[in-house]
């Protein structure tokens, strides 16, 4: 699954995919994860600003106010910080699959559960879906990686774009594309994975580290 399993023999790695959202550079050597964490550390911008601050600014340009009102939608002025940082919390991810019920699970606060969290079924079809609350300010390029490893050995790395925010009271919801689960004798087990949710400044909101299983079927607790 993309947050924790695009695992086994049969997964593919979504690192393609996800390098079509990444912001073009003139560097024409082959690039590394670590070389675009270094380029945006590197990276100095313009003075930054609160929400109300935005709002307030250019307030008498009737274009630049209708434009900040279709991004911000229906933001309440009164229910917003004044601080620059935005505040993103997970409130719970769940499991999608037309096999089963969704199975919810809810995020403890250190982004630890505790033992096995979930099982998959081999060869299920399944999309995640996360909840989440944005208050502040408008969060940037909010984006999910996920690394998965078997025995020691990673497996598969998954990086996928869920979009820009704005602060409101309703938490949102986004639903991820369609994966499905590696099937057959080498792909069954027990897995760990790491899960994180970054901005555009590189600014983590939730690390996750897990276990699961894929299985010839559901778990039936679950």
């Amino acid at each position: 699954m993309s947050l924790a399993v695009g695992a086994g023999p049969s997964s593919s790695n979504m690192d393609d995919k996800a390098g079509s959202a990444e912001k073009p550079t003139t560097n024409h050597r082959p690039e590394s994860d670590d070389d675009n964490e270094e380029e945006n550390r590197n990276l100095h911008l313009g003075p930054q600003y609160t929400l109300k601050e935005q709002l307030e600014k250019d307030k008498d340009d009737e274009s630049l106010r209708k434009w900040k009102e279709q991004l911000l939608g229906g933001v309440d002025i009164n229910n917003i910080g004044e601080t620059l940082e935005p505040e993103v919390k997970f409130l719970s991810v769940a499991i999608v699959s037309p096999d089963r019920e969704d199975i919810v699970l809810s995020i403890p606060a250190d982004g630890k559960p505790e033992g096995l969290w979930f099982t998959l079924k081999e060869a299920s079809h399944y999309r995640l879906k996360f909840s989440f609350q944005v208050s502040n300010n408008i969060v940037s390029g909010l984006r999910y990686t996920n690394t998965v490893w078997k025995t020691g050995v990673k497996v598969d790395s998954t990086k996928d774009m869920i979009g820009t925010f704005s602060p409101q009271l309703e938490p949102y919801t986004h639903e991820m594309p369609e994966e499905t689960a590696p099937s057959g004798f080498l792909a069954r087990g027990s897995y760990t994975a790491k899960s994180k949710f970054l901005d555009d400044d590189n600014k983590c909101y939730l690390e996750i580290n897990y276990t699961f299983d894929i299985r010839k079927d559901w778990a039936a607790t679950e």
